[in-house]
């Protein structure tokens, strides 16, 4: 009986169910490139480069830094 059901609902839940999947491998991907090892030593360099040249404060910096440095434990952990 549950083939049968579920074959009724496959022009409704087949859609639904696609979405969810596009939707849960876009996340993924987004994840992987926000969280790149090199992109996130590119983004801190060039932070650096910002500071020295006084287009940061410290305190800009160090927000920075500090949200960088722990996106890069958390991608090399994975």
């Amino acid at each position: 009986m549950g083939l049968l059901r579920r074959l009724a609902l496959l022009p409704i839940t087949g859609p639904f169910d696609a979405s969810l999947w596009v939707a849960a491998k876009l996340t993924e991907q987004i994840d992987a490139e926000r969280n790149n090892p090199a992109e996130l030593q590119a983004t801190l360099a060039r932070a650096e480069q910002q500071l020295l040249a006084g287009e940061l404060t410290e305190d800009q910096y160090d927000q920075i830094e500090d949200d960088l440095l722990l996106r890069l434990r958390t991608a090399t952990i994975r």
